[in-house]
């Protein structure tokens, strides 16, 4: 199940109080649909977001993010495809970094 956000940080939290280390999500609001209006996509534009590693200090994680969108338009690519942006961030349920990386 994807929850609607208007941001990854409902996401982020979400995957650092689940049991299996991951959540889901669709971006939603002017934003995402200036987004998706802008690059023609098909989709809305999803959030995966997935554990790496979790610290000792209680609520931290290192977490994947992934943002991904079907049916991108892009400017010189003759087809339209998927688009995906992924990246990884050390964070905390109170919105902070990690004290320690171990």
């Amino acid at each position: 199940m994807r929850t609607p956000v208007p941001d990854a940080r409902p996401v982020l939290l979400a995957a650092l109080q689940s049991s299996t280390g991951a959540a889901y999500g669709v971006l939603i609001g002017e934003t995402a649909d200036a987004i998706t209006r802008h690059f023609q996509a098909t989709s809305p534009i999803y959030i995966d977001v997935s554990t790496e590693k979790r610290y000792q200090q209680p609520g931290c994680s290192r977490l994947k993010v992934l943002f991904w969108q079907e049916g991108v338009r892009l400017p010189d690519v003759p087809a339209p495809r998927k688009q995906t942006i992924e990246f990884s961030i050390n964070y905390c349920l109170d919105g902070l970094p990690p004290k320690s990386l171990s």
